[in-house]
């Protein structure tokens, strides 16, 4: 039975600035009431032509507590961590990074011009888990799968859902929070399409091409905004306003525990997030597994 969400807020992109001056928009997340988002933290979108507001790039810098999913539209950006792994993101590739326990590491530019744009997805971990060791997966595009339907292509890096009555299955799945990541393009528009997802999780829509229309009162979302749905349902209607529409859709299992965080540092309660920052400026962070 197709029970279709409603919108229950929607969010502009705002312009912010991160690591060594990186111009970005936070989409999501670093204020006001972090459960709404729940398991997601944090959402970026970065992106320019202009090497300016992004050749600082993120030089060596410490997490605890969450996962990273870094997605390349486009560009090249090399990662480096404290144990010695270098990964080497190109156009449509993406880094799933488990910060768990503690990870230093560093996120800086292979390039001298020319565009840079993407996106970073914080995703919680739950209480069990954040002290688990480190670990990243670097995944190229071409092992990405995509599925062409009648006018949308849809990149499927996590997750299970189904589009248009076809089964989506994405190549990351979490067991704790079961995210689906996509992204989807249309070719056409005023066509309704139909995304069946997990009833009782947070599904968040955010455009960064076009316009969209979703649910059943056909509220519009356009281009730099993010729709947080209501949890209850288990359809999202979309609806393309425009031709070459894009967005990223969120889904995920809310963890329903407490969060608290500390710039870098992402965990259950303030002791853990003082333990965090003394073992960084102890020089253990990354040696506390």
């Amino acid at each position: 039975m197709m029970n279709i969400k409603a919108v229950q807020e929607i969010i502009a992109a705002r312009a912010s600035s991160d690591g060594d001056g990186v111009k970005l928009l936070r989409v999501f997340g670093g204020a006001g009431d972090p459960a709404r988002f729940d398991p997601f933290l944090m959402m970026d979108e970065f992106g320019s032509y202009d090497a300016s507001d992004y050749i600082g790039g993120f030089p060596p810098h410490p997490h605890r507590g969450f996962e990273t999913i870094t997605y390349m539209l486009e560009g090249h950006m090399e990662h480096q961590d404290h144990m010695g792994n270098v990964g080497d993101l190109r156009n449509g590739d993406v880094q799933w990074m488990t910060a768990g326990a503690g990870i230093i590491h560093s996120e800086m530019p292979k390039q001298m011009e020319g565009r840079m744009r993407g996106f970073q997805v914080w995703l919680n971990l739950p209480s069990h888990s954040k002290m688990q060791p480190p670990a990243y997966r670097d995944i190229a595009s071409a092992t990405i799968p995509v599925v062409e339907l009648s006018g949308v292509r849809a990149t499927l890096i996590a997750g299970h859902a189904d589009l248009d009555g076809q089964a989506l299955d994405g190549l990351v799945s979490r067991p704790d929070t079961a995210p689906v990541y996509l992204d989807l393009e249309f070719s056409k528009s005023q066509a309704v399409h139909t995304l069946k997802v997990a009833e009782g999780h947070t599904v968040m829509v955010y455009v960064y091409e076009g316009t969209v229309a979703l649910g059943e009162d056909a509220t519009q979302v356009k281009r730099g905004q993010v729709a947080r749905l209501d949890r209850d349902g288990n359809t999202v209607t979309i609806t393309p306003k425009d031709a070459d529409t894009r967005l990223i859709v969120l889904t995920g299992k809310p963890l329903q525990e407490p969060i608290v965080q500390y710039g870098p540092f992402v965990m259950n309660t303030r002791q853990e997030i003082e333990q965090a920052l003394a073992d960084y400026q102890r020089g253990e962070l990354a040696q506390s597994f």
